[in-house]
């Protein structure tokens, strides 16, 4: 989409009573969405899930880029207690049961969102995994909700190409060989030869934490 038709949603959406949110890990090619929000609306809350497994690179970023563009970031956690995120041998779940410890600090925190929201703008791209490149503009979700995808069109070239034109910073493992950022167990430097979604989660038939699998409307 282009962003003046991002805008005109956006207002549609406002005009129509509904409220909306946005999460994002705050990874560099996620600042493109949010520098476009913070100039559409800095008032819609940008949600940071905080798993309590990540980098304390993102955690200290996503303060730079909030006070940078003026947005509303919370943090939300999952109620579940990370000491009690074990199996029943006592590992950390993220070793045993890699999508459970996704569901608990990811999806669930995010179920709860939807449920008090209409509209949750994401910004997946359909260049990313086949999952995502199947999804549409604008699809339902739980609890009678809307998922918006703005940035569905746009490429890994065009948002470089935006960050270069804005200047916008870049996550500071960037130039440490990360390029798809997480929580920090489940995260590895990409390989010359991987895809940018292969980076996560490495080894495992897994590139999803469940945010854009479970939280569509079948």
């Amino acid at each position: 989409m282009e962003i003046s038709e991002i805008k005109a949603k956006l207002e549609s959406y406002k005009a129509d009573g509904k409220k909306m949110f946005t999460t994002s890990s705050f990874q560099t090619h996620s600042l493109v969405m949010l520098h476009i929000l913070s100039r559409i609306d800095n008032t819609i809350p940008v949600y940071f899930l905080n798993t309590g497994y990540h980098f304390p690179e993102t955690v200290s970023f996503k303060d730079q880029v909030g006070e940078a563009f003026g947005l509303n970031i919370i943090e939300t956690r999952s109620s579940v207690p990370r000491y009690m995120q074990k199996d029943h041998g006592g590992k950390l779940l993220f070793t045993s049961d890699p999508d459970h410890c996704c569901y608990i600090n990811k999806t669930a925190p995010t179920e709860e969102l939807l449920r008090t929201n209409d509209v949750w703008i994401n910004g997946v791209r359909g260049d990313q995994s086949s999952t995502r490149k199947a999804m549409k503009t604008e699809q339902e979700a739980p609890f009678d909700t809307i998922r918006f995808h703005p940035m569905l069109d746009w490429n890994m070239k065009t948002i470089f190409a935006y960050i270069r034109e804005h200047n916008l910073p870049r996550h500071p493992l960037d130039s440490k060989g990360y390029l798809s950022i997480g929580c920090e167990p489940c995260t590895r430097k990409l390989d010359p030869e991987m895809q940018e979604r292969e980076a996560r989660w490495f080894g495992l038939n897994k590139v999803e934490c469940g945010l854009h699998t479970d939280l569509v409307k079948k």
